[in-house]
């Protein structure tokens, strides 16, 4: 978890070699001061935990999971057909493809089950995040300004840039 609050967010991988990505995604909530609970679950090694995890995660608190995978990546539709929670998922970048793979096996979806498909990658666990960031503030003003302040800082840290 990311602090002592309850977890709002999970973030699931399914390998922990994932994490080094992942974690990105992780900070980025700490940073709104919203905790996660991070796992690593397989869609094809540990099928049933997946989905149990999925099916009672509302039931912990959880409102947004974040799913990343590379290969095969069915991690996010394994969370998706388990839960009507949103889940994001991002693709890794894998052994064969550079994550094209995974990309497309994350967007591909069957009509029924979504799943928001972020970026390949450390850019994707950070969107994912500001994704979740943005579902949460939906419903609490409070997020949402600190959303707002947030992009204000990214954009005057783009205006003050000066070039050679």
């Amino acid at each position: 978890m990311s602090s002592e609050a309850s977890p709002r967010v999970g973030i699931v991988m399914g390998s922990k070699s994932d994490w080094d990505t992942m974690k990105h995604c992780r900070d980025m909530l700490a940073e709104f001061g919203i905790a996660a609970d991070c796992r690593v679950l397989s869609a094809h090694r540990t099928p049933h935990a997946a989905a149990e995890w999925a099916e009672t995660a509302e039931d912990r608190g959880l409102e947004v999971i974040v799913a990343a995978a590379g290969g095969a990546a069915h991690l996010a539709g394994v969370m998706a057909a388990h839960t009507v929670l949103p889940v994001l998922g991002v693709p890794m970048s894998a052994w064969s493809l550079d994550g094209l793979d995974s990309l497309l096996s994350t967007a591909q979806m069957p009509r029924g089950i979504p799943v928001g498909t972020l970026a390949i990658g450390k850019a994707g666990a950070v969107n994912a995040a500001l994704l979740a960031v943005s579902i949460l503030a939906t419903k609490e003003p409070a997020l949402r300004d600190k959303l707002k302040e947030y992009r204000k800082a990214q954009t005057e840290s783009i205006l003050e840039q000066k070039l050679d």
